[in-house]
């Protein structure tokens, strides 16, 4: 699994602290995507991936292309039209890895829409405490974190002397939830590998993952109010607790839009980003619950179902299972939904941007497909869409334990863009 790039998104939205509203107001207002969002296009009608392969030149290419290793490659390349051009043990469930961020991003932005922000708020309870919540921000730091304290500092009622004890509560998911059970204990150490919470600076990594962060949260604000001059106590209490009806929103910072975090989370393959995306766009931070509705989310879009497996959003959990045949559904399916162009422009580009910046330089793939790469121990998969004279070609290739998997991917996407192997 590569290294994530720090995350460096665009500045947070500012709710004016002047703007109160009660919390019971805001939960009866609900999301305001699930009102504005068009509704997607229903299975029916659109171009569905077909079971018969119409392209043997390719497919003999497809086979050459992977010589003595067949047993170890799943791969499956398709058309706009769903036609199926070559495929080569397409329906055999394969560890995806990182190609899981294909499958959460697809449903985040399905679910959510382009414009859905991800907020961390500030509520002031009726005892005069403070209440901060959050929904996972990637991009929350240190300057936001000393806007709430400031606020909550500054809300005594103008009488411009602080609080004699300014309690302030941070509402977090409980330790066991920071990781999906799958994650190795090792990774769990790295950058990439750290906890999902919803109230995570610097997405809970420094050089290395933070393993405690609401106590790192807690020590920060604490040393922010004091230099203050001000006496605070700060405490944890379950993200799971309903908020007073009579509580009062402060202040609120957004993240970055939607298309952002499709980005971070595709093209940088930033597996903190895609956790979160999985669990909001389910509605739930219990991942077992938001799994299962990813799932029946994705049946709902007649995708080939068989022996596909989803356990977690970022793919470092080595119990997901996908087929090529269901990615390559996937992005068939995607390219037809009405934010299909915000779904390609999260990917990374063959020799240009992303995880594939690297690859297929100065070739003639370079800049012409747009992808999704995929790598823990033993396992390597790119899929995604190649742009060609004849239009876009859907491709998943996924290897477990291939030897030289980027050569071979690289080659079967060369055939793929000779058209002339596949007549209209």
């Amino acid at each position: 699994m590569a290294y994530p790039k720090p995350v460096r998104l665009l500045a947070a939205l500012l709710l004016p602290a002047a703007t109160l509203l009660p919390a019971a107001v805001i939960a009866q207002q609900g999301p305001e995507t699930l009102a504005t969002m068009p509704a997607a296009p229903p299975p029916i009608g659109l171009p569905q991936l077909q079971s018969q392969l119409s392209c043997p030149a390719l497919q003999q290419r497809l086979l050459a292309a992977v010589g003595g290793q067949a047993s170890v490659w799943s791969i499956t390349i398709a058309d706009s039209q769903g036609r199926l051009l070559a495929d080569l043990n397409g329906s055999r469930p394969r560890i995806p890895a990182s190609n899981q961020k294909l499958v959460s991003t697809a449903y985040a932005l399905d679910r959510l829409g382009t414009d859905y922000r991800l907020s961390t708020q500030l509520w002031r309870l009726s005892d005069g405490s403070f209440r901060l919540t959050g929904e996972g921000d990637p991009d929350l730091a240190l300057p936001q974190l000393q806007r709430f304290a400031k606020l909550a500092l500054g809300s005594g009622g103008g009488s411009g002397q602080l609080p004699s004890l300014l309690k302030l509560q941070i509402a977090e998911e409980p330790r066991q939830s920071w990781w999906p059970q799958g994650w190795h204990p090792d990774d769990r150490y790295y950058a990439y590998g750290a906890p999902i919470t919803r109230l995570a600076l610097t997405s809970n990594a420094i050089h290395e993952a933070v393993m405690n962060p609401p106590s790192r949260l807690q020590n920060l604000l604490q040393k922010t109010m004091q230099q203050q001059g001000a006496k605070v106590q700060v405490s944890l209490i379950s993200a799971r607790a309903p908020l007073p009806d009579d509580a009062v929103l402060m202040h609120q910072e957004n993240s970055a839009p939607m298309h952002n975090l499709l980005s971070l989370a595709n093209t940088e393959s930033h597996n903190f980003t895609a956790e979160v995306l999985l669990r909001q766009g389910a509605g739930s931070w219990d991942l077992g619950q938001a799994a299962q509705r990813e799932t029946l989310w994705l049946a709902q879009q007649g995708l080939p179902m068989q022996g596909v497996r989803v356990v977690d959003g970022s793919g470092l959990d080595r119990a997901n299972r996908l087929t090529s045949r269901f990615l390559a559904a996937l992005l068939l399916r995607m390219d037809q939904h009405p934010y299909g162009r915000d779904y390609l422009a999260s990917m990374a580009v063959a020799g240009k941007r992303g995880t594939l910046r690297n690859l297929y330089v100065g070739t003639p793939l370079q800049g012409k497909f747009y992808g999704k790469t995929g790598t823990i121990t033993g396992v390597r998969a790119i899929s995604g869409v190649l742009v060609t004279s004849d239009g876009p070609r859907y491709v998943s290739a996924i290897s477990n334990g291939a030897s030289s998997p980027n050569e071979t991917i690289g080659l079967v996407l060369r055939e793929t863009q000779d058209t002339r192997l596949c007549p209209p």
